[in-house]
């Protein structure tokens, strides 16, 4: 086992607390974890004996069948929690949801809200190490990690790779965690939207904000389109989708700009033909599909982590 000099991080609720010896050590036991997905039986026991519980109070495929994959993988007993069916449409508040759930012998919390927040008020309610699965539009730390997971298996490594983020920035946690993430791992960001959809916030050491796609993507080695969100999004942030897809569409004439051999990622789900072109999804520069692989591999290592390795 690796020999960490910081002190083991309870949950992963964000970024914070966690050391980039650690984050790193998280993305290299995601190997180890992805040869397990190849074998014939996919499985083993290093969860066994323990519950953990998927709590959703948003919609989602890809995370929540990943992390409730992941956890099976390794044993672990699954149970999912929906709010659709539960008490919480009888006037429950979330504290005794989560307490109740906790009496239940429940060992780790996978959370998902539509609330910024709300997996920190899970984690104190129940007193379980607790991983925030996307909270409102302030984290989604699986998914950076995963997305960095993906680029390094690409390139080697993180340090000095551009990557570009081109979409609906400002409602975005997964730009946001991806920000942190690539940044504190070497990697230079280029955030680039609508300039109602890209806040001014996020500049920083090597952050570069833009409105212009071509001048965005010039160097990159990643382009990682962004879903418009417009469930969350008020009157008068978005102009006519024509002018968007003309302006922001990542499609093969925008990746003409970028590295040769530069690869997209898109962290789903996608809205064809709007944030990123059919032909440029399923084209040889997509590592989508490869993203969904990950995660699995990703969240593995990640629940290792945070309950099995002590160190």
């Amino acid at each position: 086992m690796t020999a960490f000099s910081d002190t083991r991080p309870r949950h992963l609720l964000d970024f914070q607390g966690w050391s980039t010896e650690r984050l790193t050590a998280i993305l290299d036991n995601a190997d180890t974890m992805l040869s397990v997905l190849d074998r014939p039986v996919r499985k083993v026991p290093a969860l066994q004996g323990l519950t953990v519980c998927t709590v959703f109070f948003e919609n989602s495929t890809r995370t929540r069948i990943s992390f409730e994959l992941a956890a099976r993988r390794m044993s672990a007993d699954v149970v999912s929690f929906a709010a659709s069916s539960s008490s919480l449409s009888k006037g429950e508040s979330l504290r005794d949801t989560i307490e109740t759930l906790t009496a239940y012998k429940v060992d780790a919390f996978i959370v998902r809200h539509e609330a910024s927040g709300a997996a920190h008020r899970v984690a104190q309610f129940s007193g379980k190490p607790t991983i925030n699965a996307g909270d409102g539009r302030r984290a989604h730390p699986t998914q950076a990690l995963l997305d960095a997971y993906t680029i390094r298996q690409e390139y080697g490594d993180l340090a000095g790779r551009n990557v570009t983020i081109i979409g609906d920035v400002r409602h975005s946690r997964v730009a946001r965690s991806n920000t942190e993430l690539l940044t504190r791992l070497g990697a230079n960001v280029t955030l680039c939207g609508p300039a109602t959809l890209l806040p001014r916030d996020l500049a920083g050491e090597r952050v570069t904000l833009t409105t212009d796609a071509r001048t965005a993507v010039k160097g990159a080695h990643t382009v990682m389109a962004l879903r418009l969100q417009t469930e969350r999004m008020d009157a008068g942030y978005l102009g006519s989708l024509p002018e968007y897809i003309q302006g922001y569409q990542v499609n093969e004439a925008l990746m003409e700009h970028a590295e040769p051999g530069a690869i997209v990622l898109h962290p789903g789900p996608m809205n064809r033909d709007l944030e990123i072109s059919a032909d440029t999804a399923d084209g040889p520069r997509s590592r989508i599909l490869k993203q969904v692989e990950n995660g699995q591999a990703v969240r593995m290592s990640v629940l290792y982590h945070l309950l099995v390795g002590r160190a």
